[in-house]
């Protein structure tokens, strides 16, 4: 199994179980040739420039350090200032990054082979025992990575030679090269404990960081990718309110924003310097239904509250038709190991009644806390609490502020909700959200079938074999999980019709938060 740069997947295209078991990664080095990743026009990109990018979140929480990114803003800021082993393209397959190639015969031993000539800002170039550190710190639950269920796979990770690094799992995991791409993975100095400024090699250097205020990235001249980045600067910023967000852009004190609700694109549209950015992905915001505490840990109440989700209504008032049909199982239509042979379940009052009276609870009186932190949850919930009328449930909406949201109430109570990002694999969406011991494993939903299920599938290399594995795990969602998945949401961003070099990477949006490696302006 290889993963190579576009002459060296070409070179082993004749050895036919690797390219099986390479799961389109030689496919996708042909695109890196380009260094485009699949940029459509032949305009010449302009340099300099200075633009101000505004996301949806901004706290005191916010971090420099990428294993403790949490929000849309952390990733972006991330990929600003670091570079990872890999990196994604426009099919969320693994580009080369920091890593020329990654090897492995058997999916469990994998040798890395890094970049040369790669400096950090401070000048200091990138040796193997940056990875090193950086993957080892991971797994150490001191650090409180985002991605420690991930990271534990990684039973030993070590310097091998000048310009190598080796990589054993406790078990296979074929999916490596694209999980290194996520932002969690992004190389940090070896040693490096005092993240209030970030050190890394990617295209801009942070030259200032106010948590909750802003970041100020400047254009690293020494960055290892010939001619790249295009603009001198960048000013990430927060604006949570959505209308603001908007506001902001069309007076022109932001370039770029995410985010965007389906309500204001005719207003975007009507304005001749802005244009929009849509992609469909495996977002979603889904109900979560504690499974440690009562009632909510009841399998006739969850059910019930599944058949009280009016996706149809939901899809088209709340998302305006923006966003695909979701069935409770977080594994969305455009993946390829998308199980299609669930039946859709149904907005169905009179079914939630008689599951709500066989749990012993009518007339029950309930608080479900949502929040614009939670993208869309509010509007869902004002829905999800008429419906629950006509079944007898006395549903209460709680809406509580952005701040702290995350922190105070996500997770915290019986009925809340979620508002998960895509995952570049079905293994990490699963590792993350519904692993019996992953932290966060929003209801706390345990099933030993499933668990056995996500261990074999990381080292199942027959492609039809593991697809029946995520089938059966979907089922498992699906029919027992304590969340319920009403649509998967379309990215939309907007932007000034300046900016250019803009394509969809649909692990998130702002081009799958690296947009400022990409864009220019066309002054």
């Amino acid at each position: 199994m290889k993963y190579h740069q576009p002459r060296d997947a070409i070179r082993q295209a004749a050895d036919l179980k690797r390219r099986q078991v390479l799961h389109g990664f030689a496919a996708a080095g042909a695109l890196a040739a380009t260094g485009r990743f699949g940029l459509a026009g032949a305009e010449t990109p302009r340099k300099g420039g200075r633009i101000r990018v505004s996301s949806v979140s901004s706290s005191i929480a916010d971090t420099l350090d990428p294993a403790k990114g949490a929000l849309s803003t952390d990733y972006a800021r991330h990929y600003m200032i670091y570079s990872g082993l890999t990196q994604f393209d426009s099919r969320l397959s693994a580009q080369p990054g920091l890593a020329v190639t990654i090897d492995s015969g058997d999916a469990t031993l994998w040798t890395v082979k890094l970049r040369q000539g790669v400096e950090f800002h401070d000048g200091k170039p990138l040796m193997p025992e940056d990875v090193v550190y950086t993957l080892s710190r991971l797994k150490d639950p001191a650090t409180g990575s985002q991605v420690l269920a991930i990271a534990s796979q990684f039973a030993d990770v070590r310097a091998t030679g000048p310009r190598e690094v080796q990589i054993r799992l406790a078990a296979p995991n074929v999916d490596l090269p694209v999980i290194l791409a996520d932002s969690h993975f992004l190389i940090i100095q070896n040693g490096t404990t005092d993240f209030r400024t970030g050190i890394g090699t990617g295209p801009y250097r942070c030259v200032d960081f106010n948590p909750g205020v802003r970041t100020l990235g400047r254009r690293n001249p020494n960055y290892w990718k010939p001619g790249k980045p295009y603009l001198e600067e960048i000013e990430l910023i927060g604006i949570s309110d959505e209308s603001s967000r908007v506001n902001a852009m069309l007076a022109g004190d932001v370039q770029l924003i995410n985010g965007v609700n389906p309500r204001s694109l005719q207003r975007i549209r009507s304005s001749s310097g802005h244009t929009i950015h849509e992609t469909q992905s495996g977002q979603y915001t889904d109900l979560i239904m504690r499974q440690d505490a009562s009632p909510t840990d009841s399998p006739e109440f969850v059910l019930a509250m599944k058949h009280l989700l009016d996706r149809d209504e939901i899809l088209q008032a709340v998302f305006l038709g923006h966003a695909v049909l979701g069935n409770d199982q977080p594994v969305p239509p455009s993946s390829r190991y998308y199980c299609p042979d669930i039946p859709q379940r149904r907005y169905d009052p009179d079914r939630a009644r008689f599951l709500l009276r066989k749990a012993g609870l009518p007339r029950t009186r309930l608080a479900v806390f949502a929040s614009p932190a939670a993208e869309y949850s509010v509007d869902i919930a004002t829905l999800l609490q008429e419906s629950a009328m006509h079944a007898g449930l006395d549903l209460h909406v709680d809406r509580v502020p952005p701040d702290g949201y995350w922190s105070n109430c996500w997770m915290k109570h019986r009925l809340t909700f979620g508002n998960i990002n895509p995952r570049p694999t079905v293994d990490m969406l699963f590792s993350l959200f519904f692993r019996s011991n992953s932290p966060w494993n929003e209801s706390g939903w345990k099933n030993s079938r499933f668990d056995a299920l996500l261990l074999a599938s990381r080292s199942e290399r027959d492609e039809a074999r593991r697809k029946e594995m995520y089938w059966e795990m979907q089922r498992l969602v699906h029919d027992c999980g304590g969340v319920g998945i009403p649509a998967f949401i379309n990215f939309i961003d907007a932007s000034d019709r300046r900016l250019r070099g803009y394509f969809p990477i649909p692990i998130g949006g702002l081009m799958g938060y690296n947009f400022a490696e990409y864009v220019w302006l066309d002054e």
